[in-house]
């Protein structure tokens, strides 16, 4: 749920005007998370980079980059941890598995690899702004052109 919750954050952050912050408790409203769950997460986004803050009168959160700069991946991994299903498949957090025996024949691993490398290519192939574009776009009504 927290990984949910930031993406869904920051693709709010994103559709706003860009350098106009946005309250936590309209965030929190708009996209349904709880408050102190939603202030948990934008600070640890913060700590990162991945947004800023401005105190005082106008205040809130915004990206502080560029939405086509940040991709599924980046923001999954600062909010989960690596995404690898077993250690010895993460490229930022590798470990042998405990009891493995060799892990060029390891079932488990090889029936996982293919999966994990196909979800990490498309979380990594797709940025903020492609969700945000995805995400307009499914929400948008259909254009239906007829001609007689």
């Amino acid at each position: 749920m927290k990984a949910k919750y930031a993406l869904k954050a920051l693709a709010l952050l994103a559709t706003g005007p860009v350098g106009e912050p946005m309250l936590i408790a309209e965030i929190a409203e708009r996209e349904e998370i709880p408050k102190k769950f939603l202030e948990a997460i934008l600070a640890e986004l913060k700590q990162h980079g991945f947004v800023r803050s401005r105190k005082g009168r106008g205040g809130g959160y915004l990206l502080a980059r560029s939405p086509d700069t940040i991709t599924l991946a980046a923001i999954v991994r600062v909010i989960d941890g690596p995404m690898a299903p077993v250690p010895c498949l993460s490229r930022t957090a590798y470990r042998r598995c405990e009891g493995c025996k060799d892990e060029a024949t390891c079932g488990v691993r090889l029936a996982l690899r293919e999966a994990h490398a196909a979800s990490v290519a498309v979380l990594e192939g797709t940025t903020l702004a492609d969700m945000v574009m995805r995400q307009q776009t499914a929400t948008s009504p259909a254009t239906l052109r007829y001609s007689i």
